[in-house]
């Protein structure tokens, strides 16, 4: 037979009621019980009664568990209000960002020349300084690249000169060698333009010599 769905009500009848509590107190007991001794977990579980009587059970100590739960909400407590002051000093944070935005934004369209219309005089002319100032320092700036590139090139045009004297003394030393060998050649007479063999004539006479 098929247990029917409990009604989650109060149970007027006391008696009734008294047989469920005491019938669902000693489950939940057990329950508790195994949960402590199947998973390792620190459970600790208090009933009252409708009488006032207490019920507890406890895998290690009530008491401890209880400290333990009251630190563990201590925490709790403190890691969300940290969050959210964290949270609202972000949110002054992002809209003083955003404020820095919108007056970098109508500076930059000031200075392009956008949205003048409604500019006094005075304000016309504040500009105008602005823009001076800052055409001086990227002349300023532009100047200074300008003599860096030019004393690089200072520097890369003297590298260039004494390399050439280099390269100049030691083409002059290999020049001066070889007229030096040649010098050396002609006075020992290996000239090829004075070689005693170039004017040689050699008769030969064949036959029998006559006595």
């Amino acid at each position: 037979m098929v247990r029917g769905k409990t009604e989650m009500k109060r149970i007027e009848n006391p008696t009734s009621r008294q047989v469920t509590f005491s019938k669902r107190r000693n489950g939940l007991l057990k329950k508790a019980f195994e949960l402590s001794v199947l998973c390792d977990a620190e459970v600790a579980l208090i009933v009252f009664s409708p009488t006032g009587k207490l019920y507890e059970f406890s895998s290690s100590s009530v008491k401890e568990t209880i400290e333990r739960y009251r630190s563990y909400n201590v925490d709790v407590e403190t890691a969300r209000r940290f969050i959210e002051d964290n949270m609202q000093h972000l949110k002054q944070e992002t809209a003083s960002m955003k404020n820095k935005i919108e007056l970098l934004e109508v500076s930059k369209r000031k200075l392009l020349g956008q949205g003048l219309g409604s500019h006094s005089l005075e304000e016309l002319e504040e500009i105008e300084q602005q823009l001076q100032k800052s055409v001086r320092k990227v002349r300023a700036r532009k100047n200074q690249i300008f003599k860096e590139q030019i004393e690089q090139l200072k520097e890369k045009e003297k590298a260039l000169v004494a390399e050439n004297e280099r390269l100049s003394k030691k083409n002059g030393i290999i020049i001066e060698a070889k007229e030096a060998i040649e010098n050396g050649s002609t006075e020992n007479g290996t000239s090829i333009e004075s070689s005693p063999t170039s004017d040689v004539e050699t008769n030969l006479l064949i036959g029998l010599s006559r006595n």
